[in-house]
């Protein structure tokens, strides 16, 4: 292994060595604690030293790295105290997650550290929103995404880095190839000789070079970071290692040739720089016994306060709090919130009379837009074309295309974005085209944005706009609901107004909300309902349901569509006093609402497009069951559409949808 000094001293090339050091000393001893039962799961980085350290090294303090299992090293150089690892590493309630994750799944703003995910992908598209950051900012910085070679067969990294390269993003793409994924060889994970070859398919550049050696890996990452700055463009690294333990301890290395390990035995990071360093007189042995020596006693005094944390007494109250975050105490003062405006109050406001609903989205998002200079719109199309809804055309010519970014085609590289905006204090909107295609951006919401908060209290500042729902004839897969999905994951919020004052209001509040916000628009109520809509910037409350009327025979509990079809029907049927509520927020749901619409009548339908098993009615029903039993007259009864996907033929459309039973369950409830 040969080592080149360059320009550095020998207090430097010290420092590099007591970094280099701490680790594998700090893992030695997690592999002692491992079988003694102190922790219970160690992902073993020994052999890859150097290129955390080295990355680490080679990067300012302030900008973000998104590391993986095996870089204790950067969690170390970047000086994070080895008690408070531990206490992470067993559960503790003291340490950097409360005792809500394990090993490395954890982040700190402090050290500008992003907790990883066991998804791998998604980690790599989060460094292109802090790098987008940057640059919007005109700062001097980089931020630097790990992957594995395993990694790089997923499309998050082929979205993460095609994005960066159309954006001209400052981001390090740091390839670790040990040679295995889990156990799963090189040979059986991808044809090319070597992965940097990838780099050339997105325009950017890349180098391979020894992972081992950490001047080789200290000296590439500085150049390579003054290249991203220079150009403000991206590059691929591949550094070259092995893994000379299990994926993680249990796994065992049995599926690897045993010579492997004496090859690379050889290469060993830490011995190959100690001699250098003994060779050059940079360091003498009775030094190098000084330091370790010195490491060991650091090792042990820091576990022992490790070790010394009160029992853990589970908060129930603190846990369900801490799935939100807060928004700070000024962040809406002199805010007006609307809630069910009366005509004084809209004529007070001076509301325009009669707005469509994508109207009042588009004054919503122009409105935020002046209210928040550090408001990103992202989407397919949504710049010069306007979106595929025309809501956001003519925005470029106000608000330029550094905050109105048309996308690449690649949903998660985009979600993962907009989280990495919210690291460094952007506020984000993504328009999803259709809701249909969110399936493919699904593991970043359900995984990182809604899981964020709660694991390492990082807000996700991101509003997901949702244009959804059938009637339009778009068929099977422009035209589902997909709402109930994300009410099933805590972290979210799920927003469906029905009306243009609604739309606009919350609209507004979730984009003033710190926490990721699904917002649900019906594609067939942009253009088809009107109404009045105060002009000024203001709020409606997110978590708040609406009384749309008042009555005394029959609750109709639904949203969206399902408000236009229930008042339809109870102004052709006025012999019946209908109760009908529009529940707005799907999670948070208004339960007191909800209890008070049973207790109205006595007799509930739940209404809604979305399809009846796993819809959000069969919560809804189960909750009344458990908590109004007592006020009912009847069943709780659900009208929902059939359990099929969305035909396209305008007939078989119109049969899907609950409407079209809409009178046969109000039939029911009426006679029971």
């Amino acid at each position: 292994m040969q080592f080149n000094r360059k320009e550095l001293t020998n207090e430097e090339l010290g420092h590099f060595y007591k970094s280099l050091l701490l680790p594998r000393m700090i893992e030695e001893k997690m592999l002692v604690l491992l079988r003694q039962g102190k922790i219970s799961k160690w992902f073993s980085g020994i052999g890859q030293e150097a290129i955390a350290v080295g990355a680490a090294l080679a990067l300012e303090q302030d900008e973000w790295i998104m590391p993986l299992h095996r870089n204790l090293g950067v969690f170390t150089t970047r000086h994070m105290a080895l008690s408070k690892l531990f206490m992470q590493w067993q559960g503790s309630r003291e340490g950097y997650s409360k005792g809500r994750e394990r090993s490395f799944h954890f982040g700190s703003q402090e050290h500008h550290i992003c907790g990883m995910i066991s998804h791998l992908g998604p980690q790599l598209a989060i460094a292109d929103g802090v790098a987008l950051a940057h640059k919007l900012r005109q700062e001097k910085k980089v931020a630097l995404a790990f992957t594995g070679e395993g990694g790089t067969s997923e499309g998050d990294f082929h979205e993460a880095l095609n994005t960066a390269a159309v954006w001209d993003l400052p981001v390090i793409f740091l390839i670790e190839n040990n040679g295995y994924g889990l156990s799963t060889p090189v040979s059986e994970q991808y044809r090319c000789e070597n992965l940097v070859e990838r780099a050339k398919g997105y325009g950017m550049e890349g180098i391979r070079i020894d992972g081992n050696n950490i001047l080789s890996v200290y000296d590439t990452l500085k150049g390579v970071r003054d290249y991203c700055l220079e150009k403000q463009k991206p590059y691929l690294v591949e550094c070259a290692t092995f893994r000379m333990r299990g994926h993680e301890e249990a796994s065992g290395t049995k599926y690897v040739p045993s010579y492997l390990f004496d090859v690379w035995e050889m290469k060993d990071p830490i011995r190959n720089y100690e001699q250098y360093l003994l060779t050059e007189a940079v360091l003498d042995e009775e030094q190098i016994a000084a330091i370790k020596e010195d490491i060991k006693e650091y090792i042990e005094v820091e576990l022992s306060i490790g070790l010394n944390v009160a029992p853990f007494t589970p908060d129930t109250d603190e846990e369900l709090k801490d799935i939100y975050a807060t928004a700070a105490p000024d962040s809406r003062r002199g805010i007006d919130v609307i809630d069910n405006a009366t005509p004084a109050s809209l004529q007070k406001h001076e509301a325009d009379p009669s707005k469509r609903i994508i109207d009042a989205i588009t004054e919503g998002l122009q409105q935020s837009l002046l209210q928040h200079p550090n408001l990103v719109l992202m989407g397919q199309d949504i710049a010069e074309y306007g979106g595929a809804f025309k809501i956001t055309e003519g925005f470029v010519e106000k608000f330029g295309k550094e905050r109105i970014r048309n996308t690449p085609l690649c949903e998660s590289a985009i979600i993962g974005a907009a989280l990495g905006l919210s690291l460094e204090g952007f506020k984000s909107m993504m328009e999803m085209q259709f809701a249909d295609f969110v399936t493919v951006g699904f593991n970043q919401i359900v995984n990182n944005l809604a899981k964020i908060h709660y694991r390492w209290g990082q807000p996700a500042d991101v509003v997901i706009r949702m244009p959804t729902g059938a009637g339009v004839g778009a068929g099977p897969f422009h035209s589902q609901s997909n709402e109930a999905w994300f009410t099933h994951t805590p972290g979210l919020k799920v927003v469906y107004p029905s009306t243009p004052m609604d739309a606009k209001g919350l609209l507004i509040a979730a984009i003033n909300d710190p926490n990721p916000v699904m917002f649900f628009e019906h594609k067939a109520l942009y253009r088809s309902i009107s109404g009045p809509v105060p002009a000024h910037y203001y709020e409606v409350e997110i978590g708040k349901a609406r009384v749309v009327q008042e009555g005394v025979d029959i609750s109709i509990i639904t949203y969206g569509s399902g408000v236009h079809w229930a008042s339809e029907y109870a102004n052709s049927h006025n012999y019946i006093s209908f109760h009908i509520l529009d529940l707005r927020t799907l999670l948070p749901l208004d339960y007191a609402a909800v209890r008070q619409a049973v207790a109205r009548t006595g007799k509930v339908l739940i209404l809604h497009e979305d399809t009846l098993l796993g819809g959000i009615g069969g919560e809804l029903a189960a909750w009344i069951g458990e908590h109004c039993f007592d006020l009912l007259d009847a069943p709780v009864m659900r009208c929902a559409s059939l359990d099929t996907p969305v035909p396209f033929n305008s007939g078989l459309e119109q049969n899907f949808l609950a409407k079209s039973r809409l009178d046969e369950y109000i039939r029911k409830l009426i006679n029971y």
